[in-house]
């Protein structure tokens, strides 16, 4: 009797959900000071711009990329001080989760875990320029994806169910 509690209990593991990060990675940076040396003579202070994006994508059925791009474009008066852009990617280990929550799995959770190291990468590229490290707000990813959900099914009412934008797992639709 306890060895079929045993297979029992072993095959509603194998259908427990995974979620697991397996590599985290900064995927592109880039910074850009054309206005150096003479912007440093300024004596305005500056005005920052700061863009975040969300991706995600499908490498194989039970693994998925995640990545956020930020870009910080900083500004003194009309010159620019300094443009940086980056990249910070996540892999990760996803099964058993139902398809209805993948992509708020992909467009919360995981931009969600990725974003302290995006923020120290950031921090860490300005103040290799010789100025004060610019430390980044904290994001609610769950606002900017339902957000982003929002203006999806405004951009597109008559298309309903059609994909949003994130991910799916290969062969995988939505209903």
């Amino acid at each position: 009797m306890s060895d079929q509690n045993g297979q029992a209990d072993q095959a509603q593991n194998t259908n427990a959900p995974v979620f697991n990060m397996q590599r985290v990675y900064l995927k592109d940076l880039s910074l850009e000071m054309p206005n150096a040396p003479n912007i440093f003579l300024e004596q305005e202070g500056p005005k920052v711009e700061v863009t975040i994006n969300v991706s995600g994508q499908a490498l194989a059925e039970t693994v998925f990329e995640s990545t956020i791009t930020v870009t910080v474009t900083t500004r003194i008066g009309d010159k620019v001080l300094y443009l940086v852009e980056a990249t910070q990617g996540g892999v990760f280990e996803i099964a058993n989760v139902p398809v209805e929550q993948l992509d708020p799995l992909m467009g919360i959770v995981c931009p969600t875990m990725l974003y302290p190291y995006l923020r120290a990468n950031i921090a860490d590229a300005i103040t290799r320029t010789s100025l004060p490290p610019l430390h980044l707000a904290e994001v609610n990813f769950q606002a900017l994806f339902e957000q982003r959900m929002a203006e999806a099914a405004q951009a597109a009412p008559a298309t309903s169910g059609a994909d949003s934008g994130l991910i799916l797992p290969p062969g995988m639709t939505r209903q």
